[in-house]
């Protein structure tokens, strides 16, 4: 690639000469968060191409698209020198230009430096005709020998260098960055917007702590992004641009979380106070002593419940940990208070399931909204809602439509909800006066991804399970052994047992994993003929409940099923979980699959069938499951072992929402970013002060200006 006109250091235009500092942050960003059609030579159709390989239509979005890897173009020899097989970069002189005879014929060039010849191959003619004999170019790309004869194959590089034949890195760098592509996007065309994109880094307030930069050795915030993306070869240099990145992007968001936490704990509440009368006879239909865990977390959630200022906690446990329960005493708390409650949850399954056990624990009545009710049916529980007649609802997302108008919503319980960010939790409560929120996950959450997804929000955690738990035995099996698999299953099913058996993801998508489940409901229901259901996301949800009450009912042994049953499945006599392909699933949701299992008094079995071809790294995360059933181990674990990972999906590294921060050391960064932000807020939580006014470019450039809008009007 050809070099463009020199970037600008930090503070110094184009033409050298110093720009005003007294230029409001405001217009001095106007030009990065400009779309990326504002760059010289992209047009509609290369943006469109730009943004959809970096998710955004900013020129920001661009310098914020870093590169995954280099090539090394500074091995420069002379022809006569060149070792074949190398990435070599040349300055030769035009020689001879052959058209091909015939079509889908190749161009061939000729070459040459004065110490040797090279035959250049081009299979698309544009570059080859752009060329003249007698022009001095430099080229770069792999040489290949072939007898006496070095050749090159469609150079990555041909780049015109006027009357002198002098190679520099301004014609052809020598560390060529390589940067993440979509279809009809080339690397040269993204580095071109690149270099008019670094063209336009202003002079910047140094918004992390002076102490910081100055001990790791930064660069600044524009000298980070020059370095990442016209690297010079020194690792070092460009790691520490890296982690520089890195922390800007996390205290940004450190920044939004803290701000919108100080906006939680100072939003107008109400104390909610109650003489314990329906708790108790909860407990008595309970039938057991809570743990020590729950009583603990409950202890918790009532102190925030006391105060006049609004509830915004987690409830974590691990799968049979009982959180449900510490759930309804907490919303009876509510009801002894005069006042209503809801309990929201992602799917109808888990509406279903938790209607179910909540009708049978509470002594007032419960009712269940969600969107597959009949019309009348679902008028008639709003309408209950609204007059304050039902104090107790279970639903899904149809519980926050703007038709569901509660008569006085004190407390909501928002249960495995991590697809809501931080401004979406301090919604949730907009239903009521002065609403309390509890969210509650059944993944147990490594503390770095409890700071950067939860990190505005009091932590409550359930560590132990009730008493009387047996343990789930879990196994390894290769798929080659399935066949005695099946037969030890057969013996099983005659002997009374019942058996989930979860398909293999195949991709993120219901409908091509559904066909997994088809073809293997239809192989099992030949070997066990009327003996097995089938459950998925795409079936009417009667239909889905039918299999499900079928299973529970044990009118059918085995079900075929999706990651639908993945929460909220609470069938007690299903003793065995089968698990095909276990090694495409995260270990956050093999975990929960495995709590399917395990609620009864049978001892249980879960039995993880994996490719024959298992990797290193899988089989240690296979062998961590078969090992331990403490949830927190296996989230810190497969944390270590993954980088993080979509905790409760499909990804399998990195963790969700951040892009600077991929590849870094997040977890020491995001602890470093998160103390530096808790010690700025506490001193300055307005951001008035010098450095308070220097992070506000920050939160602009990273998307968190709502976060300072929020905390204003708070």
């Amino acid at each position: 690639m050809a070099s463009a006109t020199p970037v600008a250091g930090p503070g110094v235009s184009p033409s050298g000469s110093h720009r005003p500092a007294s230029v409001p942050f405001a217009s001095q960003l106007a030009p990065l968060l400009a779309s990326i059609t504002s760059l010289p030579g992209v047009g509609p159709g290369i943006a469109g191409l730009i943004a959809r390989a970096t998710g955004g239509t900013k020129v920001i979005d661009l310098l914020f698209h870093l590169p995954d890897s280099t090539i090394d173009r500074r091995y420069r020899p002379t022809l006569l020198a060149a070792e074949p097989g190398r990435i070599a970069t040349l300055a030769v002189t035009i020689q001879r230009i052959e058209r091909p005879g015939r079509p889908r014929q190749p161009w061939r060039v000729h070459a040459g430096d004065g110490t040797g010849t090279v035959e250049l191959v081009f299979f698309s003619p544009y570059q080859a005709r752009q060329l003249a004999v007698g022009q001095h170019v430099a080229i770069s790309g792999i040489l290949e020998a072939y007898g006496n004869r070095l050749s090159m194959s469609h150079p990555e590089h041909v780049v015109p260098l006027g009357t002198s034949a002098v190679l520099t890195d301004a014609a052809i760098p020598g560390i060529d960055p390589v940067w993440p592509l979509t279809a009809g996007l080339s690397n040269r065309m993204l580095g071109r917007a690149m270099r008019a994109a670094l063209g336009r880094l202003p002079e910047l307030p140094e918004w992390l702590d002076p102490e910081l930069v100055r001990r790791q050795a930064w660069p600044s915030f524009g000298g980070a992004l020059r370095l990442v993306h016209t690297p010079d070869g020194d690792m070092a240099r460009e790691a520490a641009a890296r982690d520089r990145l890195g922390c800007d992007e996390l205290l940004a968001d450190q920044l939004a979380i803290g701000q919108a936490r100080l906006v939680a704990r100072n939003r107008a509440g109400r104390a909610l106070a109650g003489d314990d009368r329906l708790r108790r006879e909860a407990l008595a239909r309970f039938g057991y002593t809570p743990t020590n865990a729950q009583r603990r977390a409950l202890a918790e959630i009532d102190g925030d419940l006391s105060q006049p200022t609004r509830m915004l906690r987690l409830l974590q446990g691990d799968v049979g940990s009982g959180k449900t329960l510490v759930a309804l005493l907490a919303m009876l708390r509510a009801v002894e208070a005069g006042a209503q409650a809801c309990l929201m949850v992602p799917t109808e399954i888990l509406a279903r399931q938790h209607h179910i056990t909540l009708s049978r624990l509470s002594p007032v009545p419960v009712a269940l909204l969600t969107g597959s009710l009949k019309i009348g049916a679902k008028r008639s529980v709003r309408r209950l809602l609204e007059t304050g007649e039902v104090p107790l609802v279970v639903g899904t997302h149809a519980l926050f439509q703007e038709g569901v108008v509660f008569h006085d919503l004190a407390l909501a319980v928002i249960d495995e909800q991590h697809r809501f960010g931080v401004e979406q939790r301090l919604m949730l409560g907009d239903k009521g006066a002065a609403t309390d929120v509890l969210v509650m996950t059944a993944t147990p959450i490594p503390r770095t991804v409890l700071l950067t997804q939860y990190g505005e929000m009091q932590v409550s955690r359930l560590d132990e399970k009730p008493a009387g738990r047996l343990p789930i035995r879990t196994t390894l099996h290769s798929l080659s052994a399935q066949a005695g698999m099946l037969a030890a299953i057969a013996r099983a099913i005659e002997a009374g047992a019942q058996v989930f058996w979860v398909c293999p993801l195949v991709q993120e998508s219901e409908l091509v994993d559904l066909a997994a489940a088809q073809a293997r409901h239809a192989a099992l229901d030949e070997r066990f003929p009327g003996l097995v259901g089938l459950a998925h996301g795409q079936q009417d949800a009667d239909l889905r409940q039918a299999s499900l009450d079928a299973f529970a009912a044990g009118r059918t042994r085995i079900l075929v099923a999706t990651t639908v049953i993945e929460v909220g499945v609470d069938i007690p006599t299903a003793t065995v979980m089968v698990i095909e392909h276990a090694e495409r699933f995260g270990l956050a949701q093999l975990h929960q699959l495995r709590g399917r299992v395990g609620r009864g008094h049978e001892v249980s079995y879960c039995l993880l069938l994996h490719d024959e071809a298992l990797g290193a790294t899988a089989r240690r995360r296979l062998a961590l499951l078969r090992d331990t059933e403490d949830g927190f181990v296996i989230a810190d674990e497969d944390y270590r072992i993954r980088g993080g990972g979509d905790l409760m999906g499909r990804r399998q590294s990195g963790l969700p929402g951040f892009r600077l921060a991929r590849g870094t050391d997040f977890d020491r960064l995001v602890r470093r970013a998160w103390q530096d932000a808790e010690r700025l807020l506490q001193r300055d939580p307005q951001l008035t002060s010098p450095r308070g006014q220097a992070v506000r470019p920050l939160l602009a450039l990273f998307g968190r200006t709502d976060a300072v809008r929020t905390l204003s009007s708070g």
